[in-house]
Parts: structure tokens; sequence; C-alpha cells
């Protein structure tokens, strides 16, 4: 069986010879918060990783070396900035040492980008954490910055440098199109929602229903109603990150009630605090459905939860971007 990242794998780039003749050569590296994700997107490239020494004194700091020539090599660096706060701090050390060593170009390859809901001053004196990220991952050395389903949109415009935003939908799309779901209703969890939803619900040929959510307090939600028809239908509930899982099994719950047939959920960025996988595991819905932006340990992995990998997807957009091809292409 030939693997994702074989012959005509880049539409019509049949070999990394043909991508580098542009640019640089590629030079792919990696944090250690998701490894695992890292050494699949290397087997996509059929590119190796670069080898790097990262460890930590006595005191609990980051010591990276890149143990191998970068000088004049168009760098990715792959690492997801979910907590804890070392793996940013990783991230801005290796991005670093990458830019003293004379790099051609550092990417950063963030799959999930941490701070991303603390996005705006919606009340006095609190920090807009987000856009303070958005400037670290600038001012240490990056170019551009490919990353995956940030939490709004208008997060691009925090950084003052490009900005490749992926999206993890036709991982999913793919995923539900096989299980051959009937008279299919796309949920949004949300009115912030409806879009992504929306989204979904086209590619699908679904219908579209919104819940009316009330957020008492963080981490704290209460399903009110449901704008739309749901009996007898297969609903999907569609979200950027699942957190401690309370909007979704207060969503599932609402769902069933009016009488939904089966119920799926499904999520880019697999969060899972606290109570999350205990909710989901006693929620009613037929199965969890998330992509590996964020390593998943044994511990937070459940029955009725899937891990879709996004690895195939960010090595086209590595190899467009380092082409010079369309990245929105992939998307059409």
């Amino acid at each position: 069986m030939t693997p994702p990242g074989g012959p005509g794998y880049f539409s019509g780039l049949s070999t990394m010879a043909e991508l580098t003749l542009s640019r640089s050569p590629i030079l792919l590296m990696s944090g250690s918060a998701n490894r695992e994700l890292s050494e699949e997107l290397a087997q996509h490239l059929g590119q190796p990783l670069c080898k790097v020494t990262s460890r930590r004194f006595a005191d609990g700091e980051i010591f990276v070396k890149i143990d191998e020539n970068v000088r004049g090599r168009d760098v990715y660096i792959v690492q997801p900035t979910n907590p804890p706060a070392e793996n940013l701090i990783e991230l801005l050390l290796l991005m670093d040492a990458a830019r003293r060593a004379s790099a051609a170009r550092i990417t950063p390859v963030i799959p999930y980008f941490g701070y991303a809901r603390q996005d705006r001053k919606d009340q006095p004196r609190v920090a807009i954490s987000a856009k303070l990220m958005a400037n670290m991952v600038s001012l240490a050395g990056a170019d551009r910055v490919l990353a995956m389903d940030f939490h709004q949109h208008q997060l691009q415009g925090f950084f003052d440098l490009p900005v490749d935003h992926l999206y993890a939908a036709p991982v999913f799309v793919n995923h539900y199109r096989q299980k051959g779901l009937e008279n299919l209703v796309v949920v949004a969890s949300d009115v912030g929602a409806a879009k992504m939803a929306r989204g979904f619900a086209k590619r699908l040929n679904a219908s579209l229903a919104i819940i009316d959510k009330r957020r008492t307090a963080h981490n704290v939600a209460e399903a009110v109603n449901v704008v739309g028809d749901v009996a007898g239908s297969d609903c999907i509930i569609p979200d950027d990150m699942i957190d401690t899982g309370g909007t979704m099994a207060e969503a599932a719950t609402a769902l069933k009630a009016l009488g939904a047939r089966r119920i799926f959920i499904c999520a880019t960025h697999a969060l899972l605090s606290g109570p999350a996988c205990e909710r989901l595991q006693n929620a009613p819905v037929e199965e969890v459905a998330v992509s590996n932006t964020i390593a998943i340990p044994s511990e937070k992995r459940f029955p009725k939860l899937t891990v879709l990998s996004i690895a195939g997807l960010l090595a086209k957009a590595i190899g467009y971007t380092h082409s010079d091809q369309s990245v929105s292409s992939l998307f059409d």
C-alpha cells in the first residue's frame, strides 16, 4: 500500500528534489510537545527530523542545541504550544537557535496555538494574551507561521508576518463521508461556531442547526435552546477544541432530548482537561473524533475517542509553502 506521502503526493511535484529547486533545502525540526506527529510528518515528507538536543538544567530551565548544520536551510519547527508553558519556551528557543545559526527562513509549524482564547479585552485590567504570544513568536525570528484552526480567525492579524491558516475540516469530512450517515444535521455548539458548522454542512450536504448556549462562568456552559429540527436525524457537532467537555456534553444531551438518532462530536484540538474524558464517555454520543494536533496521553484516551491524523495535511501545506504554491488550494 502506497503511503499518503508517496509519489504524486504534492499534486505534480513528484519528488522532494523538485520541491527544493526554487529554495534552500528543507530542514524539519521538532520540539518535544508532540514528537509522534513530527515523526509522522517527516515520513510523509520523506525527510528525516533534524537532530536536536533538549534538556533541563537543575533549576528547570530549558537548554536546546541544534546538532546539525542549518546555515542557508529552510527550517520548519513543529511544536504545539499547549500547556505547560515550557512548550512555548522551547519553540522560541529553537527558533532563536536556528536564527543565530544563519537559517535562510524559519517557519514555526504550530498545530495548536495556545492562549488563543484570550484574544480581546472583554473586562478591565486583563491581558490580551494571544497578541502577546504572537509578538513573542515574531520577535524570536519567524519569517512566517503555519498554524491550524485558530480559536478565532482574527488571530492571523495578531502576527506582523505572513500566516498560513490551515483547517482540519477535510480530515473530518472524509471521516464522516465513510460512515454513510442518514438525514444528517450539522449542529453548531453556539453562535460563534455557526460559520464552522455551515462549512461542514455544505461539504456533507447536510442541514444546519444552532444551539443557544449560555456560559455562566469560565468552562461552565448551559444549552438553553436548539434552533433547527434534529428529530430522527444523525447529528454532528463540530468545534475547534474540547477543553473540559462541558459544552459538548450539554449539547449532546439537549439534542438527544429533542429526538436526535445518533450524535457525533468532532474537534480539532483535544485539550481534554479535568473531567472532560468522563463527561464525554458518559454523554449520549456515538463517537468523539479529534485530531492529533496535541499529543493525547494514554490516560486521556477513552472508548468513544477516535484520533485522526492531520500529518498528511500538514505535509502538503509545508510542501506547497516551500515550493511557493497556493496553500489555500488545499481547501477549495
